[in-house]
């Protein structure tokens, strides 16, 4: 019985990403561009999306409590409010042309953003255990909407006001607001007070063991060099002269890619398992960084950010269902949110990085800086896979 048409709850949450990643592309297309508007030196450009991941960071591990307390719905309210005020700062600091108070509304939408990466495991939680990989994949797809809802709403209003970006600020807000009606109707197969009442116990052994470690480093190389590569491009875009709306489009493209794939990553992760997709997620987001190297084209732009998104589909989403094994159901929110915290926090140091390595070395620098993080997890998941299989080995004598 197919998943998508059978489960109202994932179709919501579906929906509530396609919203919700809207957010997220407006920042990623013109957080960098609004920096080095506003910024007082071009190294500190891509400082807004580096708070925006902050806030990421900052919220994982709360949201993670507030959801096993409360439930995820109180959760997933918290985020949108914070994607609301996020819009509505954002408009204000661009009206006033305060580089601060656009920092500090990005804070506001990384705490958003890290609320809706929660929607995947969310759903994981509305299926029986064998729907798991299909769920995650269905809810990211919803991206593939936000892929194209998020550039197309910058194009329509960066320049409805005097101050470009403004409206589509506001018009953030809105979406948030919209999102969060959706939100509303989510039921999950248990209470939150069901839920609460049995504890998680002590989840350092789970957060120990090899096959976590080896998951958790994929998650965060495939985010962290998808989010340093997208995080300087518009910008090394822009600096080279391409009109933005050719820029609007690669953000397209790559967000577009980044989800796409997952109406069948999911049935490719049952049938060949985590370890391989991460491989070949890997794989691809090193030749967009190959691809980033040989030329700063409009189509060798749009070609790395195509790759890139492919890449971090498979390898971010691969990551995510190899840590779904690594744990109980009951201590799925605790170990998720360590796991998220992680990938979140190293994101940090690569967004920041990227708006200095742009202004001092250029793009093929920072395009192949990528290479090195991902030849290290491929090495990582290659020796988990060595050990499983010798363990196998061990145990059949």
């Amino acid at each position: 019985m197919p998943l998508s048409r059978f489960n109202p709850n994932v179709w919501r949450l579906t929906i509530a990403q396609a919203l919700s990643g809207a957010n997220s592309v407006v920042v990623y297309a013109t957080g960098a561009i609004i920096g080095n508007m506003l910024a007082p030196t071009p190294s500190l450009a891509t400082l807004p999306i580096s708070v925006f991941v902050i806030g990421m960071a900052l919220v994982t591990l709360p949201i993670g409590m507030v959801a096993r307390r409360w439930g995820r719905t109180v959760a997933f309210m918290i985020g949108n409010a914070c994607g609301a005020v996020m819009g509505l700062l954002a408009a204000y600091a661009l009206t006033v042309g305060s580089f601060a108070l656009f920092c500090a509304a990005m804070l506001f939408g990384g705490a958003y953003a890290a609320v809706v990466l929660t929607f995947r495991f969310a759903a994981a939680e509305c299926v029986e255990p064998q729907e798991r990989p299909k769920a995650l994949s269905t809810v990211l797809a919803g991206g593939v909407v936000a892929g194209v809802l998020g550039p197309q709403l910058v194009s329509a209003t960066m320049g409805l006001a005097s101050q470009a970006y403004v409206v589509t600020y506001v018009a953030a807000a809105a979406v948030a607001a919209l999102s969060a009606l959706v939100l509303v109707g989510v039921r999950f197969k248990r209470a939150p007070a069901q839920a609460a009442a049995q504890p998680a116990g002590n989840v350092m052994p789970i957060v120990g063991q090899p096959r976590f470690l080896v998951a958790m480093l994929c998650g965060v190389v495939s985010y962290m060099m998808m989010n340093f590569m997208m995080t300087s491009a518009p910008l090394a875009m822009d600096l080279c002269g391409i009109d933005r709306t050719h820029t609007n489009t690669g953000i397209e493209m790559h967000v577009i890619a980044m989800y796409a794939p997952s109406f069948f990553t999911g049935r490719l992760i049952s049938r060949f398992g985590a370890p391989l997709i991460i491989q070949c997620g890997l794989l691809l987001i090193g030749l967009a960084a190959l691809a980033g190297m040989s030329g700063m084209s409009v189509g060798h732009f749009w070609l790395a950010l195509v790759l890139l998104g492919i890449g971090w589909n498979f390898g971010f989403l691969g990551a995510s269902a190899l840590v779904l094994t690594c744990h109980a159901p009951e201590e799925g929110a605790k170990v998720q949110a360590i796991n998220d915290f992680v990938v979140f926090g190293t994101m940090v140091m690569g967004s920041f990085l990227s708006g200095g390595l742009l202004d001092a070395f250029g793009w093929s620098t920072v395009s192949g800086l990528i290479l090195v993080p991902v030849v290290l997890a491929m090495a990582s998941l290659s020796w988990l896979q060595r050990s499983q299989r010798n363990a196998q080995v061990r145990s059949a004598v």
